[in-house]
């Protein structure tokens, strides 16, 4: 088995919290089709599927010329009212035939790329997620289109409290012994390396976008942090400018609350090395120090006011 995925996570373009009624209309993208909504512990809205045709080269890290012929799944969610995600993803299989076929046959398995001629998991993986060449499926592509479909909306007021980058995750999942790697590329760039004995479903495709949700808050409550510049801004200033992780960030981390618990070990793997929560609190903690400390010093001042 070999799946191959890429999630943009952003903030949604608007200036509050949305609610679960504009989440299904900002999502209902397709007639006919139903936005899944669930309600607890988050609100958490997820669009009909979309499939897009790929006829393209497949990144190797060999550099091999591997044609691949199928379908890309994608769906965006919201999370919170305040998290948009655009994601895709693919089954890559070798093709039984190895020509290519009629459409009709490709539209018939949905999200199944089909590998024409020789090709090893292992180098198709390692190219996925290493530097994938011009011109080979780009799966990032069709992600961010979709999310950008989904911010243009006109429900949105598009006045968003504060700007934030989107970050992206590329990521693979194949079977074999359980195994996990998150590693950092730059500010914005992530790939996870996944391995497990079962059959691919649809909850390894959750496991990564609740993975890429929780890596954005934590990136982007790291950018309001440094942007306050704690020590070196009068108080008053640096807590106006850590009032947007308070208003939209900080009740939104609930990692793996919506991850099936067979896939569970990996998020505790996670919470081991690099340990996505320990930083969190930790920012979380700073944050709160400052407002604390900001809110004696008015009381202090006050009070100094009123004994003159």
């Amino acid at each position: 088995m070999l799946v191959i995925g890429e999630v943009h996570t952003g903030l949604l373009q608007d200036s509050g919290e949305i609610s679960e009624s504009t989440c299904r209309r900002v999502l209902g993208l397709m007639a006919g089709e139903t936005v899944r909504v669930s309600r607890r512990p988050i609100l958490h809205a997820l669009s009909p599927e979309r499939l897009t045709g790929v006829d393209c080269a497949l990144p190797t890290a060999s550099r091999s010329r591997i044609r691949g012929v199928g379908t890309v799944v994608s769906r965006c969610a919201v999370t919170g009212g305040r998290v948009a995600q655009g994601s895709s993803y693919a089954r890559v299989v070798r093709s039984e035939a190895d020509r290519r076929l009629p459409w009709s046959h490709y539209l018939a398995r949905p999200g199944v790329v089909e590998v024409l001629g020789k090709a090893k998991a292992a180098d198709l993986a390692e190219g996925f997620t290493g530097d994938p060449a011009p011109g080979c499926l780009d799966l990032g592509a069709v992600s961010g289109r979709f999310l950008d479909l989904v911010q243009a909306s006109p429900l949105l007021d598009r006045r968003a409290p504060f700007k934030i980058p989107r970050t992206t995750l590329r990521w693979v999942a194949e079977t074999g012994e359980p195994s996990i790697r998150f590693t950092l590329h730059t500010e914005q760039e992530r790939t996870l390396r996944l391995t497990h004995p079962g059959p691919f479903t649809s909850a390894v495709v959750d496991l990564c976008e609740d993975l890429a949700t929780h890596d954005w808050l934590l990136t982007s409550l790291l950018v309001i942090v440094e942007r306050a510049r704690i020590g070196a801004t009068p108080e008053a200033q640096g807590v106006a400018r850590l009032a947007p992780a308070i208003d939209h960030l900080l009740h939104l981390w609930m990692p793996a609350a919506r991850v099936e618990e067979w896939l569970t070990p990996f998020w505790d793997s996670l919470e081991r090395r690099p340990g996505f929560t320990r930083q969190w609190h930790s920012l979380v903690d700073r944050v709160r120090d400052q407002i604390a400390m900001n809110t004696l010093a008015l009381l202090s001042a006050t009070a100094e006011a009123g004994r003159r």
